[in-house]
């Protein structure tokens, strides 16, 4: 037979509401992380808190979710009752009513919003591996030699793009790789196409291109293998998928990125007339150095044959005679410049000579001594002033308080036998006797009665 283990009152654990729910709440906050769970909203409360309440349900069940104001500014669309979305939650409870419910920290509508999460962690990931560092970027070539274009050979994006190459730069030869673009079997084929690319070493620069289209029908351009593939690629390539809004990983690891099909070809061809007019400028150039070295060469020669006409020795007398005509006048100036330079220095030292003569200095001094004299004279006289006016203020007040002062005023100081003075009625006694002095002479007297008022 079974028996209650705590069927004894004594030994039963015994919970408030409170911690019962308290408890509760933390087995499923410890138990469930962070989960995604997809679902259909219902009951879709927003009140002036700026919170979200709803219901997230499906065709067997329900729960109750919570979506602070803190988390739901980042929301890209208008949540609505009967929306089908994914959620990022986390298992709680509201202790308050013993509710058990999810506390909402992401919101994505479901379809795109799956693939989105799925675009961005693969994003992360290969950022992460370093695929799409500029460091590991190639440069197109200027002029390519033969353009290889990696799409649909049915596709609006196959003809943007030869269309541009015609009317840009014809002469290129274009080689065209047709793959799918859409579906399970466009990522493979992207992928061989690429390494055939490689293999064949027919061109010099890749164009991967498609058409827009859903985030679904850009999948093939998100995978990963087709990142790897392009990464791994030592042909450049130049990506231009969908629209210009559109963003692929393919965008991310491509050596150049271009908006849309055009402008992925238009990256890699020149314009044949701004060719055309840099061929006619450089023509122009050349043929404009061509006539200035004939001209400087001419020059050359004219003055060479000024220089051999100068070599006479006629010619030489005359120079050497003027450059000894020269270096005598140069001679003469030289040594009247260092007569006068003596001269001036002779100057500056008997003028220094005297400057420091001793009668100068000893004459310096003693009129130095006889202004300290008068300043010390002076300062003297200015001491001797405020400390008599000092000693006069503080004789006036001394006066101003001194007891005699009082006393000729008709008051007068009666104290006792010792001397001391006498302020109450209390320190005498009815036969003392006592003092009075007064402004002039003094009162011997005996105290006959005493009173107290």
């Amino acid at each position: 037979m079974l028996h209650d283990n705590q069927s004894n009152p004594a030994s039963r654990t015994i919970y408030s509401v409170t911690e019962l729910n308290r408890s509760a709440a933390t087995v499923l906050e410890q138990n469930f992380s962070w989960i995604w769970v997809e679902g259909e909203i219902s009951n879709l409360a927003q009140p002036s808190s700026g919170h979200i309440y709803f219901s997230l349900k499906d065709s067997g069940a329900q729960v109750r979710c919570a979506m602070f104001k803190s988390r739901n500014n980042g929301l890209k669309f208008q949540p609505e009752n009967g929306q089908q979305v994914q959620i990022r939650g986390k298992v709680s409870l509201y202790q308050p009513r013993g509710d058990y419910q999810l506390i909402v920290d992401r919101m994505e509508e479901a379809g795109d919003g799956a693939l989105q999460r799925k675009f961005e962690l693969l994003k992360t990931k290969l950022a992460a591996e370093g695929l799409f560092d500029e460091d590991y970027k190639q440069d197109i070539p200027e002029l390519p030699e033969c353009i290889g274009v990696i799409t649909s050979n049915t596709g609006a994006a196959i003809h943007d793009v030869l269309s541009v190459i015609e009317r840009r730069f014809p002469s290129i030869p274009v080689k065209l790789y047709s793959v799918p673009v859409q579906g399970d079997a466009a990522a493979p084929a992207i992928c061989r196409a690429l390494a055939l690319a490689e293999e064949q070493a027919d061109c010099d620069v890749l164009l991967l291109v498609r058409g827009g289209g859903s985030l679904e029908d850009l999948w093939a351009f998100n995978e990963e293998s087709v990142a790897h593939a392009i990464y791994d690629c030592p042909i450049p390539v130049v990506s231009g998928i969908g629209h210009e809004v559109d963003i692929t990983i393919a965008d991310f690891v491509a050596d150049i990125r271009a908006a849309t099909p055009t402008a992925a070809a238009e990256t890699v061809t020149p314009d044949q007339t701004s060719w055309l007019q840099s061929m006619a400028w450089y023509q122009q150039r050349l043929q404009q150095l061509m006539a200035e070295k004939i001209q400087r060469r001419n020059e050359t020669l004219g003055w060479q044959n000024k220089r051999l006409s100068q070599q006479h020795p006629v010619a030489v007398v005359q120079r050497l005679s003027q450059r000894l005509d020269d270096i005598e006048q140069r001679l003469s100036y030289a040594w009247r410049y260092s007569l006068q330079q003596q001269q001036n220095r002779y100057q500056q030292l008997r003028a220094r000579l005297l400057a420091a003569s001793p009668e100068l200095l000893v004459s310096n001094y003693q009129h130095c001594l006889q202004i300290l004299g008068q300043n010390l004279h002076h300062q003297i006289q200015q001491i001797l002033e405020r400390q008599t006016a000092r000693l006069q203020n503080n004789a006036r007040t001394l006066n101003a308080i001194s007891p005699l002062n009082t006393l000729e005023r008709g008051y007068s100081i009666t104290s006792n036998n010792k001397g001391a003075a006498i302020s109450h009625s209390d320190e005498v006694a009815v036969g003392d006797e006592i003092q009075t002095r007064l402004h002039k002479g003094q009162i011997i007297s005996q105290i006959k009665k005493i009173l107290t008022e």
